[in-house]
């Protein structure tokens, strides 16, 4: 069961990832953008909807939400995007597990720069 969610965990990383390099793609249509800019701010951010404290409601957006925003989003994404998008991020992802042996200030500073393009650009 342990192995189980360290998979889905590792999918919805790898999903992230592809959903942030479809965001800057060009083939990508503003509205397209946009609803992935969301999903991947909101999977970054600190901030949800449901507080995590409120016991068991807490966690719903982290359980069900993100993985619903990250599914919606790679179903309106062109399939010729998602797939350069998914070798991109393999690379990017094993490139960087390498490096900083998976840690946690790497993702922290990929969504800091996130923010900074996602406001710098609309």
């Amino acid at each position: 069961m342990l192995n189980q969610l360290k998979l889905w965990a590792k999918k919805l990383k790898k999903q992230l990832f592809i959903l942030y390099l479809a965001y800057k793609d060009e083939r990508v249509s503003w509205y397209i953008k946009l609803f992935t800019a969301c999903v991947v701010a909101y999977a970054f951010s600190p901030i949800d909807l449901i507080p995590d404290f409120i016991p068991v409601l807490g966690y719903i957006d982290d359980i069900i939400i993100v993985p619903l925003g990250i599914m919606l989003a790679l179903k309106m994404l062109p399939a010729s995007v998602i797939e350069d998008c998914t070798i991109k991020a393999e690379e990017l992802i094993e490139m960087n597990d390498l490096k900083l042996g998976c840690g946690f200030n790497y993702y922290r500073s990929m969504a800091t720069y996130f923010y900074v393009e996602l406001f710098y650009c609309f």
